[in-house]
């Protein structure tokens, strides 16, 4: 894989740590990690986003999960931490929807706390995660809908803390019923550079793994960085 193909790859992944355990120490790598390598974002908990947007001083978004990883907290309380996560300096917000919701068909009420939750993002980015691993195709499909007519941003595939991660079929499915110029997220299980070449050539935008920047450091460097 040539510079080029690596370095768009890298710009497409928001170089996550959401470990319960994760330290400041090990915050602090993935920042350095997503500053040397130019990422799209470094994704982390929300209790870190001050202290990150304070140490990276501009060089580079910091993302972080709200509703995370169940989805069940109320649209109250989703709000209250996008409007928290934004004051912090969050450019991005990841959320979880109400997968309680989804398996009753509750499509509108699922629309409406998206909503909520952009309006309280004030211009950041939204992406939604729908957690596939836990829906059937149909609800998937659903989904799909549901976010396309929405205000975010994204749709999103995973938490990575459920029973599998994105799948090949994952975005295949999204990518043919995503409208309305909604992007896809593929987290979870993405371990290579390659692997997430095949995520990004059947759909998906971005990126959510530790594990890319992981392979481009074992290939040392010998390619040149943007």
């Amino acid at each position: 894989m040539d510079a080029e193909a690596i370095n768009n790859i890298l710009g497409k992944v928001d170089h996550t740590l959401l470990r319960v355990d994760s330290t400041w120490d090990e915050i602090r790598q993935i920042l350095d990690d997503g500053i040397r390598y130019h990422t799209a974002s470094a994704c982390i908990p929300p209790s870190f986003v001050a202290q990150a947007v304070a140490y990276v001083k501009g060089g580079l978004p910091i993302c972080t999960v709200i509703g995370f990883p169940n989805g069940y907290a109320t649209t109250a309380v989703k709000c209250f931490e996008a409007q928290d996560a934004v004051a912090a300096g969050a450019a991005e917000i990841d959320m979880v929807i109400n997968i309680g919701w989804a398996k009753e068909g509750r499509w509108e009420d699922i629309l409406a706390e998206i909503n909520q939750v952009k309006a309280a993002c004030d211009g950041r980015l939204l992406k939604v995660i729908i957690e596939t691993c836990l829906l059937t195709e149909e609800e998937i499909i659903a989904m799909c809908d549901v976010v396309s007519r929405s205000d975010a941003d994204y749709i999103k595939t995973s938490t990575g803390f459920s029973t599998n991660g994105a799948t090949e079929q994952d975005i295949r499915l999204m990518a043919q019923y995503i409208t309305n110029d909604k992007k896809i997220k593929a987290a979870g299980g993405i371990r290579s550079l390659e692997d997430a070449a095949g995520f990004l050539a059947l759909g998906a935008d971005r990126l959510g793994t530790s594990k890319v920047v992981a392979d481009v450091r074992k290939r040392g460097d010998g390619w040149q960085m943007k």
